[in-house]
């Protein structure tokens, strides 16, 4: 079994109860793009360690925002054109404007280090702008392309869609998505995603994402979590606590 299915996860949201393609994942994005900010915000130029991370993670970010855009590109907006054609021009727009603008901040992040804080602080505003464009961009998706999906598919289709997108998503990226999405998702959500995950997945798979949330969750979240999947208490993976 391909190993990116240890991240499948139950789509369906709350409000609309349909499923939804765009809502684990964005929450995610979000969450990266930023603390992102943050961080490379209160970065400081003179300090080689701190600096290096900083740049690395912008890297990953602009890595992990190219491969989304790809996948959208790829799966979802043939799904919207091939029923509503027309209906993701728009955002089949804003796509190519991000991949230009990806390219140019992982230009500028190769060569901020040598620049000292105002190449640094210049940086910052372009990701930032970048980030605000792509808040604006998610809201725009999570809208009128959902409404679009929901009209034109049923919840089989969309949900063998999903499995299609996840499916094509190497590990490693996979490893990074699920990173970020794991701590920004509603606890219902979060469950939901990992019981997909235990349902799917090898148990050796699902053992790893259930310490990747351990480590990264708050001990609260992570013990509604472990009661929620009815984890036992001498778990490995509970005990660790």
């Amino acid at each position: 079994m391909d190993q990116s299915v240890t991240t499948r996860i139950d789509t369906r949201t709350h409000a609309a109860a349909r499923p939804d393609l765009y809502a684990a994942v964005h929450k995610g994005l979000r969450l990266f793009m930023g603390d992102t900010l943050q961080r490379l915000g209160s970065t400081d130029s003179d300090d080689p360690a701190q600096l290096a991370a900083a740049i690395e993670q912008v890297r990953q970010l602009l890595a992990t925002c190219r491969q989304h855009l790809i996948h959208e590109n790829e799966f979802v907006h043939p799904a919207i054109e091939a029923r509503r054609p027309g209906a993701s021009a728009l955002a089949a727009e804003d796509h190519a404007g991000h991949l230009a603008t990806i390219g140019a901040l992982s230009d500028e992040a190769a060569s901020a280090p040598q620049g000292g804080p105002a190449a640094l602080h210049r940086l910052y505003l372009n990701l930032a702008r970048f980030v605000a464009e792509n808040f604006e961009h998610m809201q725009l998706e999570e809208t009128h392309h959902n409404a679009v999906l929901w009209a034109e598919y049923d919840d089989t289709e969309l949900l063998a869609l999903h499995e299609a997108l996840v499916g094509s998503i190497a590990p490693e990226a996979m490893a990074v998505f699920q990173r970020w999405m794991i701590p920004a998702v509603a606890h219902v959500e979060r469950a939901a995603m990992f019981a997909g995950m235990r349902a799917s997945a090898p148990a050796a798979a699902f053992d790893g994402a259930l310490a990747a949330a351990r480590d990264l969750l708050p001990r609260g979240e992570w013990a509604k979590l472990a009661r929620a999947l009815e984890l036992p208490a001498a778990s490995g993976i509970v005990e660790r606590w």
